[in-house]
């Protein structure tokens, strides 16, 4: 299980990576992002989340027909956060890459620690 506090810094790319991939609603949102290991993410952040990067227009909503219920709020990209989508992919890919650096360096250190004993 990912902590909280790491969620939250990666979960407005990772909602506008899904909503990337196609024209999406809220609760499918939460869904494809527990598909992806990222956890149970709910209501009471998605829709917050939603509403900022609408707010912001790096989304569009549109309410389209549902056939089990109501209708549903769907988002898709605007120009503008499928280009903040891009720089959060880079961001986070210098992230990555960072972290694995150290992470090696930590491992062969222990490796080296562990042949000293």
């Amino acid at each position: 299980m990912i902590p909280s506090q790491m969620l939250k810094g990666i979960l407005e790319g990772c909602v506008l990576g899904v909503i990337s991939l196609r024209e999406t609603y809220g609760y499918e949102i939460s869904q494809t992002l527990a598909q992806y290991g990222l956890g149970n993410i709910t209501e009471g952040t998605i829709y917050p989340l939603l509403l900022r990067l609408e707010k912001n227009k790096l989304v569009t909503a549109r309410y389209l027909e549902s056939a089990q219920g109501p209708k549903r709020k769907y988002y898709a990209l605007t120009p503008a956060g499928q280009q903040e989508f891009t720089q959060f992919q880079e961001s986070f890919d210098a992230l990555s890459g960072a972290v694995q650096q150290l992470f090696s360096a930590c491992a062969v250190q222990q490796k080296q620690q562990g042949e000293d004993l």
